[in-house]
C-alpha cells in the first residue's frame, strides 16, 4: 500500500480485494429489509406532548368554592413542576379538573413520574376537614387517539342503541385480545342499569321510607371475607354477603316488617331491567357515496362506535388490520344478522398507503439518479452508483430504526429529500474510477482504485461533513416543530456519513469487479470510443457557450447581457397585480 495515500485512498485499498466487503453489503442489506419490516408505520412522527388531567372531587361544594378551596392552591402546587408548560383549571359544583401541559419533548414517564410525586408529596395542600377527595390523576398522550373505529349500526326498527351497545360490549372483549391494543372503549348508548321506581302510596302504606330502601340495596349488595373454619385437617374460608345478579334479586329484597310479615322490594316500587336515561347519541347517516361502501340502506339510524387506540411502539397498520379481520370472524356469532358493521376510521390504513406512496417515490428517484448516471457514464457505473444507493438507503433505514423513528411520512420524506445528496459520494467516487480507467486503459484497476479514491477523498469528506454541519442543527429546534421535523436533519445526516462510508469500502470493490471485467472481454475499447465520442461532444457544447464569457474584448459585454437576461427573466415571472386587475 502506497505509504502517501489518505485516509480514503488507504480505505478504498484495503476494501476493494477483501472477502468481507460483499459480506459487509450484505448485512447492510439484508438491515434494511429488516427495519423495513419491524418498524411500526404511521401517518405522523411519534411526539412526546404528555397531558393529564387531575380530578379532585369536593361532594356539594358550588363552583365558586371548588375555585378558591381547591383549584387556585393546586395550580400553584402543579406549575412547580419542571417541565410544566401550562396548567389549567375547570371548576365545576362538586368538582375541579386541573389539566397540567407538559413541555414537548419531556419524555412520557419522566412527566408522569414527576406529577405524581408533586401530587402526592403535597398532599397537605387540601385540608383533611373539608372533605375533599383524593386526587385522581388520568394521563393524556398521542397513543389515547384511537387508530381504528368501528360503527355498529341497523335499519331494524327493532332495535336500538341499546341493543347495539350489548353486541359492541360482547366484541370489546374479543378486540382486547390482539397483541398491541391498548384501550377499546364503546362511545353511544344508554348502558345498562336496573332503576328501581318508588310507589309513595305503597310505601305509605307499608310502613316504608326511601331510607330503608337505600340501606336494603347496599347491604344486600355487598361481599365480604368473614374468616375461616378449621376442623379435621381442612380450612374452609367463609365469606359474608353476596352481590346482586338480576333484577329478580332486587325484586326479592327484604326492605322492612309489616304484621310480623315481610316487606319486599317489588311490593313498594317497580323494578326495571333495561337501559338508562340515554346521555349521549350517536346516530350513522348514509348518503350517495354509500354504494362504494357497500351500503344499500339510506337514511339515519341508531349506531354505536367501537373505538380501538394502539400501545406506544406498536404498528399502526398491524394493529388495525388484524381487529379488522378479528371483527369479520365475529360476524354471525357475536355480532348477529341484522346489525351491520363499517369501519368509520382506520389509521392504520391511511400511514400504510402513505408509507407505500413515499416508498414508491423514493424507489423513483433513486431510479431517475441511476438513469442519468448511465447516460453520463453508462451501464455498468449506473449499476455500481444504484447499488452504493440501495445499500445506503438500507442501511440508513436501519439506523432510523435504531434512533428511534417509525416508518411515517417525515422520515420517509427526509430519506427522499436527501436522495440528491446520498448519491453524489458514490457518484464522484465512480466517476473519477472511470476516469483514470479510460486515461490508462493497461493498468490493472487495482492499482488505478485507491489512486483515483484518494484525489477525490478529501473533497468528498469535506462535502459531506459540511452538508451534515448545515443540517444537523435543525433537530436542535425547541416547540412542537423540532420534535415532529427532526427525522429530516437526523436522517439525511446519518444518510450522507452512510454514504461516505459505502462509497469508500462498497463502491470500490464493485467497481474493480464490474469494471474490470468489461475491460478483460474488451469492451473498455468500445465504451472508450462511445465515452470519448460523448465527450468531444459535451466539450464543444460547453467551449462553445463559456468561450464568449472569458473572451478578453467581448467577455464582459457578454457577462453583463447574461446577467440582464437572467434579471428580466426574474422580473417576468413575478406576477404584475395590476396587469391581472386589468386583465
Amino acid at each position: 500500500m502506497d505509504s502517501r495515500l489518505g485516509i480514503s485512498g488507504r480505505t478504498a485499498a484495503g476494501f476493494q480485494r477483501n472477502a468481507i466487503t460483499p459480506l459487509l453489503a450484505l448485512v447492510l442489506l439484508l438491515a434494511g429489509i429488516f427495519a423495513t419490516l419491524i418498524t411500526p408505520k404511521e401517518e405522523e412522527p411519534q411526539i412526546d406532548v404528555t397531558m393529564a388531567n387531575v380530578l379532585v372531587a369536593y361532594p356539594g361544594a358550588s363552583a365558586h368554592d371548588v375555585e378558591s378551596l381547591v383549584a387556585r392552591p393546586a395550580e400553584q402546587v402543579l406549575s412547580r413542576i419542571a417541565g410544566v408548560e401550562h396548567v389549567y383549571t375547570v371548576s365545576r359544583p362538586g368538582m375541579a379538573v386541573i389539566t397540567v401541559q407538559f413541555e414537548v419533548g419531556v419524555p412520557n414517564q419522566t412527566a408522569l413520574v414527576r406529577l405524581y410525586d408533586t401530587v402526592h408529596s403535597h398532599a397537605d395542600w387540601l385540608s383533611p376537614q373539608l372533605g375533599v377527595g383524593t386526587p385522581l390523576i388520568k394521563p393524556k398522550g398521542i397513543d389515547d387517539v384511537p387508530i381504528v373505529s368501528f360503527t355498529f349500526w341497523t335499519a331494524d326498527p327493532e332495535r336500538a342503541g341499546f341493543s347495539l351497545q350489548q353486541v359492541a360490549r360482547a366484541t370489546e372483549t374479543e378486540l382486547k385480545r390482539i397483541s398491541g391494543t391498548r384501550d377499546v372503549v364503546t362511545v353511544g348508548g344508554p348502558g345498562h342499569v336496573i332503576r328501581v321506581n318508588m310507589d309513595i302510596e305503597r310505601m305509605n302504606a307499608h310502613g316504608v321510607t326511601a331510607q330503608d330502601l337505600r340501606a336494603a340495596l347496599q347491604l344486600a349488595n355487598a361481599s365480604q371475607p368473614a374468616g375461616s373454619l378449621v376442623a379435621d385437617n381442612r380450612e374452609v374460608l367463609v365469606q359474608t354477603g353476596t352481590y346482586l345478579e338480576s333484577a329478580e334479586d332486587v325484586r326479592s329484597l327484604v326492605v322492612g316488617v309489616q304484621d310480623q310479615r315481610p316487606v319486599f322490594l317489588r311490593d313498594v316500587a317497580e323494578v326495571v331491567d333495561g337501559p338508562d336515561q340515554p346521555s349521549q347519541y350517536v346516530w350513522f347517516g348514509t348518503g350517495a357515496a354509500a354504494d362504494q361502501r357497500g351500503i344499500g340502506e339510506r337514511g339515519v339510524f341508531p349506531a354505536v362506535t367501537l373505538a380501538l387506540s394502539k400501545k406506544p411502539g406498536a404498528n399502526a397498520a398491524d394493529v388495525a388490520q388484524a381487529a379488522i379481520h378479528r371483527l369479520e370472524n365475529l360476524r354471525g356469532s357475536i355480532i348477529p344478522d341484522g346489525v351491520d358493521v363499517t369501519v368509520t376510521r382506520d389509521y392504520g390504513k391511511t400511514a400504510n398507503d402513505k408509507a407505500n406512496q413515499l416508498i414508491g417515490k423514493l424507489v423513483f428517484a433513486t431510479a431517475a439518479v441511476v438513469a442519468l448516471v448511465f447516460f453520463a457514464l453508462g451501464l455498468r457505473e449506473a449499476i455500481i452508483v444504484g447499488i452504493a444507493v440501495s445499500l445506503t438507503l438500507a442501511a440508513t433505514l436501519f439506523a432510523s430504526w435504531a434512533w428511534g423513528f417509525t416508518l411515517n411520512r417525515v422520515s420517509l420524506f427526509a430519506l427522499i429529500f436527501s436522495i440528491g445528496i446520498l448519491v453524489d459520494d458514490a457518484i464522484v467516487v465512480v466517476e473519477n474510477i472511470h476516469r483514470w480507467h479510460t486515461l490508462e486503459p493497461r493498468t490493472p484497476l487495482w492499482k488505478l482504485i485507491p489512486k483515483a479514491v484518494d484525489e477525490v477523498g478529501g473533497p468528498t469528506i469535506l462535502a459531506t461533513f459540511t452538508v451534515i454541519a448545515a443540517l444537523l442543527p435543525m433537530a436542535f429546534v425547541t416547540g412542537l416543530m423540532g420534535p415532529y421535523m427532526s427525522p429530516i436533519p437526523i436522517n439525511a445526516s446519518m444518510g450522507m456519513f452512510i454514504s461516505l462510508v459505502v462509497a469508500f469500502v462498497v463502491t470500490p470493490w464493485l467497481a474493480q469487479k464490474m469494471l474490470s471485467s468489461a475491460g478483460e472481454h474488451g469492451g473498455s475499447t468500445q465504451s472508450g470510443a462511445s465515452e470519448d465520442k460523448m465527450t468531444r461532444r459535451l466539450d464543444a457544447l460547453f467551449r462553445r457557450i463559456m468561450t464568449p464569457m472569458f473572451d478578453a474584448q467581448r467577455g464582459a459585454r457578454n457577462r453583463l447581457m447574461l446577467w440582464l437576461a437572467v434579471l428580466a427573466l426574474i422580473v417576468a415571472s413575478v406576477p404584475c397585480r395590476r396587469c391581472s386587475s386589468w386583465s
